[in-house]
């Protein structure tokens, strides 16, 4: 299964309805597992929160699981969405990633159910959760390779760098995201991107 198909795409709602009742349970599935964990959460629960009787469920997804891969695809869809938004004008890979720090930690802080629900898919599908920060990776690897040849950025491998610059993000995104809400977020952006942008060398004084 890729990454952009649905795991529950044979049970898709049929009416518009339908697909408000779908989300509304995916919505109670993000709380219930954001807040509690997947295996605290439980398919009662869930659909409790959404208000809906528990065979309802099933009409929409076989599984408790099946909840959770969607939600990792909610992940990804909206954050892609979120970041290329930030981006779209910026002037140069440089500036996209100065941009693009400081939305993702807005989003992880705006959205700390479905980061965590992220975290929780390594546990029970840990195929899912690789192919989750895969795809970022291969987006992100084909950005830094364009910037390359445009003569934006130093040359490197294009992989490691997606990979060292998502771990940043990522990291920086548990701590001001989701354990330190209350820190204003554009001075850790602009501290994390004075490291991407001069890095870790010693420069002389001038």
């Amino acid at each position: 299964m890729s990454q952009s198909e649905s795991p529950a795409s044979a049970l898709s709602p049929k009416t518009a309805r339908g697909e408000l009742t779908r989300q509304k349970i995916l919505d109670a599935a993000e709380r219930e597992i954001g807040q509690k964990g997947f295996a605290e959460a439980s398919i009662s629960t869930i659909t409790a929160e959404a208000d809906v009787a528990q065979g309802t469920f099933y009409l929409y997804f076989r599984s408790k699981e099946d909840v959770l891969r969607e939600l990792v695809l909610r992940m990804g869809r909206r954050l892609r969405r979120h970041l290329t938004l930030a981006i779209a004008d910026a002037p140069s890979r440089l500036e996209a990633e100065r941009r693009g720090l400081l939305a993702f930690l807005e989003f992880a802080r705006a959205n700390p159910n479905l980061y965590r629900v992220v975290e929780e898919s390594q546990f029970v599908d840990p195929s899912l959760h690789r192919r989750y920060y895969e795809e970022f990776a291969r987006n992100y690897r084909a950005a830094l390779i364009a910037a390359e040849d445009a003569g934006e950025i130093c040359p490197g491998d294009a992989d490691v760098r997606a990979w060292t610059l998502m771990g940043l993000a990522v990291m920086l995104g548990h701590r001001y995201g989701l354990w330190e809400p209350d820190v204003p977020l554009k001075p850790i952006a602009d501290a994390a991107f004075d490291m991407i942008e001069k890095g870790l060398e010693r420069r002389n004084a001038k």
